[in-house]
């Protein structure tokens, strides 16, 4: 039968969604393994008894909270997406030569994947777990955008097919967008060998000591989280949306993400539960609004459920996917470095209140549920395993 090999970054929000993919692929007896720089972070989200191959990867970046713009993009290519893939790619090649597959899965940042493919002639895919390259994103920046090509032309001459003329974020043979254009906007991008399949939602491990009883069933519900990779820049903020939660406690109940601890926790707080992790996908079917990041995972799990957002973007693609839950009037912005209790509360009593925004959640939420998510995308990448693309 034939085999996939998923080449994702240590990085939760990227291997998540190629869990349930593969998960159908295995189900209907393909054969599945993943190459990573942390086997164990992909045997947590994926099961015990996933095959991975380690690869090297690089420690110690430390991001200084306040880079933004085109700062934080250069220093995410130079000091993280640029060595990961180099250091990357020899793993990624031995697991290649070993394992054998007909098709290698791509992060849509994890260049090595597409460049060691595109240099041993195989089969590849994109996966692209954020949809922000999908939009105009460098439309009036040229000098960023020749910028960044001249980096991936760099390291296709170390680690591709220096003949080779694939961007390594885009596949010529398939790339799968877990997202949809209600979400992305009308000026996404096309192709017949781009597909959009909306979120991959998998069942995770169970969280069994949450306390759901704690859920007040007379109160709206909020959920607020910065996800898994912004602990050192959201102390300030968590605590400005503790206050806000707490001016409306009488008819709001918060539950705040903070992995990093920055906040004290209240055993005996009615109001506002503070924990380091949440099981995310339950939560969500209880909530009635979230607070974010703009994290495109974060984005699509709230939106799968049909719940609004109050987004404010840090950095990297956050800014993009922000401004494609504002356009699609799903959600409301705010600035993450200056926005007040006061701001925050006046967005969630328009998300609570007003059901515009609700509306248009929904809206999306049909269009996720209808794209086919995880068993679309395994359907694609059967159809170009058996050379159909």
């Amino acid at each position: 039968m034939s085999g996939f090999l998923f080449a994702v970054p240590p990085l939760v929000g990227h291997i998540n969604p190629t869990v349930g993919v593969a998960a159908r692929l295995a189900a209907r007896g393909y054969r599945v393994a993943w190459a990573c720089p942390d086997p164990g972070l992909v045997r947590r989200l994926a099961g015990a008894r996933a095959v991975v191959y380690p690869c090297a990867g690089i420690a110690g970046v430390e991001r200084p909270p306040g880079l933004r713009g085109p700062e934080a993009l250069k220093f995410l290519w130079e000091r993280y997406l640029v060595p990961l893939a180099d250091a990357m790619a020899p793993g990624v090649r031995a697991a290649v030569e070993e394992y054998r597959p007909d098709v290698v899965v791509a992060d849509q940042q994890a260049f090595a994947g597409a460049l060691v493919a595109e240099r041993l002639g195989l089969r590849w895919a994109t996966s692209a777990t954020t949809s922000a390259e999908f939009t105009d994103v460098y439309e009036g920046m040229p000098k960023v955008a020749a910028w960044l090509g001249a980096r991936l032309d760099e390291l296709r001459g170390r680690i591709g097919d220096p003949a080779g003329g694939a961007d390594p974020r885009f596949s010529p043979h398939l790339v799968l967008a877990f997202s949809t254009p209600e979400l992305v906007g009308s000026t996404a991008r096309t192709g017949e060998h781009i597909h959009y399949v909306g979120p991959s939602i998998a069942d995770r491990p169970a969280a069994a000591d949450f306390p759901w009883a704690w859920l007040d069933p007379g109160r709206s519900k909020v959920l607020v989280t910065l996800g898994t990779a912004n602990a050192d820049a959201g102390g300030r903020f968590l605590a400005e949306c503790v206050t806000a939660v707490r001016e409306r406690a009488d008819r709001v109940q918060g539950v705040l993400v903070d992995p990093g601890g920055t906040l004290a926790e209240r055993g005996d707080d009615k109001d506002v539960l503070i924990l380091p992790s949440v099981p995310q996908l339950p939560l969500l079917e209880r909530v009635d609004a979230v607070i974010c990041h703009a994290g495109h995972n974060t984005v699509c799990e709230a939106l799968w459920h049909g719940v609004p957002l109050v987004v404010a973007p840090i950095r990297d693609d956050q800014p993009v996917v922000a401004a494609q839950v504002v356009d699609a009037g799903a959600g409301l912005r705010v600035r993450f470095g200056r926005v007040t209790s006061a701001r925050l509360g006046e967005a969630l009593d328009t998300l609570l209140n007003d059901p515009a925004h609700r509306t248009a959640a929904a809206r999306i939420r049909t269009a996720f549920r209808t794209a086919g998510g995880a068993t679309a995308a395994a359907s694609h990448l059967a159809g170009l395993a058996a050379g159909e693309a």
